[in-house]
């Protein structure tokens, strides 16, 4: 799920055929939780498996899947109007990519030591303090990602809330992450990044893009 520089979640125009599309969709996986532990069953060979939360309308992760064939993908959303938007965008046919609609906080109930990378682009920032636990990089979702990560816990984030990106640096290092790649201008520092949708938006608005890799 995608927000604003507010923090306001962008509302897209309701799909009244919304459900139709994603009961039909073979990129929805229904019956997730019978894939605890053994996701690579779903896909059908022991690649490294990928996962972005809060996927928006799947640009990302939809290119990501098509560029790198040997990895899986998996976005996870939990509003079906914003599913539904992205299944209708979504090239058909890509083998390694799966939809989940759930709510990130059952993550750690869903999946079980088998993610290799974890992307946080532009969630919530929750800008409140007493929201603070509700932040993808709070201490409540970091212990969750150490029940999913494989092996090796990684962590790539983008964000254009500046608040949300230093609360996020002090939380994963005190955590026990190393942080590498961090900048406070991505897009001056990097080219050929593939973006979302609302990344095209706030550069189009001369925004900065926070960004950082995080591995434990």
């Amino acid at each position: 799920m995608c927000y604003d520089i507010n923090g306001d979640f962008m509302r897209l125009r309701n799909l009244k055929n919304k459900e139709n599309i994603i009961e039909e969709s073979d990129y929805i996986v229904k019956d997730y939780r019978n894939y605890r532990g053994s996701f690579i069953q779903l896909f059908g060979n022991s690649n490294p498996i990928h996962i972005e939360i809060g996927m928006g309308r799947g640009k990302f992760i939809t290119e990501q899947a098509i560029k790198n064939p040997n990895i899986n993908f998996i976005g996870i959303e939990k509003q079906d109007n914003i599913i539904a938007r992205a299944l209708l965008s979504i090239p058909k046919d890509i083998p390694n990519l799966r939809i989940i609609r759930m709510n990130a906080l059952e993550i750690d109930e869903v999946f079980d030591h088998e993610i290799d990378l974890i992307y946080l682009n532009f969630s919530d920032p929750w800008p409140k303090v007493r929201q603070n636990k509700r932040r993808l990089t709070s201490k409540i979702f970091l212990e969750k990602y150490d029940q999913i990560f494989s092996d090796q816990k990684i962590i790539y984030l983008r964000t254009d809330n500046e608040g949300l990106y230093t609360y996020s640096i002090e939380m994963l290092s005190s955590y026990g992450y190393s942080l590498y790649d961090v900048t406070f201008d991505l897009h001056r520092d990097y080219s050929d990044l593939i973006t979302t949708e609302y990344e095209d938006k706030f550069i189009g608005l001369g925004n900065q893009i926070y960004a950082l890799k995080a591995r434990k």
